[in-house]
This record gives structure tokens, sequence and C-alpha cells, in this order.
């Protein structure tokens, strides 16, 4: 059992056996369900966790109970997503007489997934600001609406300065995870939270001031070091601001024209002097990892096949999910593909005109099926316009 200070314990689960995380984000190194005891006069666990895991979950807490000797008297429910409350129930049913702290939104979401329990006399409403006394440690409550349900809440224990802060700093990893934690931190981030940017903008603004030294969130690892460093990272994530002058190179290709054409644009971006660029076939690796690419870096070239008379499927998911998670502010150079009747940049213009501050510059590379030698001028304008 992880000790995150003398009196409080990391009592998650981990799973390192699901392949997609909300069935559709690849997890290769697993996830973890983040919960904490509290021991002090009264004790207090701080969320559940996935049905999953809900046997090793109770068996946590009850192991960390045994060494103190007394239970659970408070449930600190931050976020009713089922990877967080899908064992609410289990608890109820091991310990009848503890009460659930969360807001009002979360208190009202409870009947939805357990319709069978009487909440309204088990719940302890709390807003932003109020307080909680477990004997030695106070804790603070700080409503998080829309970061990234409307229900969820941080908790700030005040006595040892350790912010519990939902699915915000979480990541996709094990708890116990020595890798990198920028990457995949940014790959949930962008794609779970990445809409709801003026919500994070507005919990920042809540927490500037308030003294914690250790940020213990839903999911990856407790944050003890370097917080400077990530709070930055959420900062610019949160105003959709590119922590890289770079350029990712996202193409669609069918019969390898159009993968030509991007492996070309890449390697004459480099010879302009980009600082880094990043090639990545939109077939073969999933959305999830382009789109935290696209956040990461400050321009993109999109390379599509014409498909058709449509966008290739690929290119098409790509931008849609940009626009979902509201990316904007980036300089993009189009490239498109047609034997024919090439129609790409024009779609993929148009679906950027649906997101804010994108600009597109010029020349776009039309090539028909494969590249030819007048394309190669292009390229080099393309480049050149890109990067000025």
């Amino acid at each position: 059992m992880q000790s995150i200070t003398p009196d409080i314990k990391f009592i998650g689960a981990e799973d390192d056996n699901l392949d997609l995380f909300e069935a559709q984000y690849p997890i290769p190194a697993g996830i973890s369900y983040n919960s904490y005891l509290i021991a002090d006069s009264h004790v207090a666990v701080v969320d559940a966790v996935d049905k999953r895991r809900c046997f090793d979950w109770l068996t946590a807490v009850a192991a960390g109970c045994a060494a103190i000797g007394r239970s659970p008297e408070y449930l600190i429910v931050q976020h009713m997503e089922p990877d967080h409350s899908g064992c609410v129930r289990a608890f109820v049913d091991r310990y009848p007489d503890v009460t659930i702290v969360c807001t009002a939104k979360a208190a009202a979401m409870l009947a939805n997934f357990f319709e069978d329990i009487d909440f309204s006399s088990r719940c302890r409403i709390v807003a932003d600001g109020d307080t909680l006394c477990l004997g030695a440690h106070t804790l603070s409550f700080v409503t998080a609406p829309m970061v990234h349900w409307p229900e969820v809440m941080m908790t700030l224990d005040e006595t040892d300065g350790v912010l519990f802060s939902a699915d915000a700093f979480g990541s996709f990893a094990m708890s116990d995870s020595t890798e990198a934690w920028d990457a995949e931190a940014r790959r949930y981030y962008t794609n779970i939270v990445g809409r709801f940017g003026p919500s994070v903008q507005a919990v920042m603004k809540k927490l500037t001031g308030r003294k914690f030294g250790v940020v213990a969130p839903l999911h990856g690892p407790v944050l003890s070091e370097n917080l400077a460093h990530y709070w930055m990272l959420y900062d610019k994530w949160s105003r959709y601001e590119p922590e890289t002058r770079g350029v990712l190179v996202a193409y669609a290709s069918v019969y390898g024209g159009t993968a030509e054409a991007a492996r070309l644009v890449a390697s004459q971006l480099r010879a302009e002097g980009a600082s880094e660029v990043v090639l990545l076939d939109l077939c073969r690796h999933d959305v999830s990892y382009a789109v935290a690419e696209a956040f990461r870096l400050s321009h993109m070239v999109l390379c599509s096949v014409t498909y058709d008379g449509a966008l290739f499927p690929a290119m098409h998911n790509f931008l849609h999910h940009l626009q979902s998670k509201r990316l904007c502010g980036r300089t993009v150079a189009l490239v498109e593909n047609g034997s024919w009747a090439p129609v790409a940049a024009r779609l993929m213009a148009d679906e950027l005109a649906k997101m804010k501050d994108m600009t597109v510059v010029e020349p776009v590379l039309t090539i028909r099926s494969r590249l030819h030698e007048a394309d190669f001028a292009t390229i080099r304008d393309l480049a050149a316009s890109l990067l000025a």
C-alpha cells in the first residue's frame, strides 16, 4: 500500500488487460483507477473505482482500515463516470453507515446509476469552498464543473497539501508508471478533456495561490515533483497554445502516392530548418495520437487522397476530432491527391474553417495519382510558406 503522506494511502486498482479506454483509446501500458484513504479521527475514502476492479479495491480498503483499526465514515465522490463510481454500490453495501460527500449534481447522478438506493439521507452535499474536518485533516472542496463532467469537484487536503484533482492531471498509465508523464498525460488530456479548455482555466484560477505539494489524480501516477512543469503544460493545453514550434505532417493515403508526397514535404520542411517534424500515417496510427500531436505542435500539413468525391475517411475522422476538441490557432498547409477530380484540399479547408483562428497557407499542392517533376517546386514553396 503506497503512502502519499503518513496519513494518506493509495488504495487504487491497476488495470493491465483493458485494450481500449472508454471503448476508443488504446492503452498499451494499462491504466489505473486511483482511490485514496485518509486516516484520521474520521476516516475518508476519496473516490471509488471501475467495477472491473471492485474486488481488488474493496480488499485494499479493508486492508487500509484494518491497519488503523477504523472503518470509513466518508466516501468522497468527486466524479461520477463509471470508471470511478462503478463500485459505489458495493462500497455502500460493505459500509452501510458511510456518508457520501459530493456535489448536488453528483448526488442527482447517483440515482441514474443506482436507482434502488435511497441516497437522500446518506449524501452530504458540498459546494465550492465548503470544508470537512476529519480531525487533524481539513478538506476543502473546489468545484470543477465541465472538467470534464458537470458534477466534478476536487478536494484539497489543507493539512498535508495534497490536491485530489479528479480526472485533471491524469494520464493513460498505471500508478507505478516510470515513463515520461508528458506524452500519455497529453494524449489523455487532449482526447478526453481537450474540449473544455475554458473550464480548465476557470478551475486553475481557483487553485492559484492554494498551497499543495502533491497532486493525486484519478488515473496514472501521483505527482509530487516538478509540479510547475505539469501546471505549465495544463495551462498551455487548456489555452490551446502549442508547446513546441514544429510541424505535424498527417497523411491519409491509399496506394502510396499521397504518402510519398507527405514524406517529401516532411524532408523539405527539415531542409528549410523546421525544428521538429512529425510524420504520421492516419490510417495506421490511432487518431488519439494524432490529436495529441496536433495540440503539441504549432503547424500542420494535411495530406489526403480524394475518395468517393470526398475526404478519405481517416482524414475526415482526424479533422472531426480536432473540431470536437476545439483545437484552434494553428497554421496549416494542404496537400491533395486525385487521379481525375481532386477535391480534398477544398474539403479540408472547409473543415478547418469550422475551427477558430486556423490559417491555411498557399500554395496548395495538388498531385495527380503520384508526384511529378513539376510538383517539386510547389513542395519547396509550400514548406517555405508554412515556416515563414
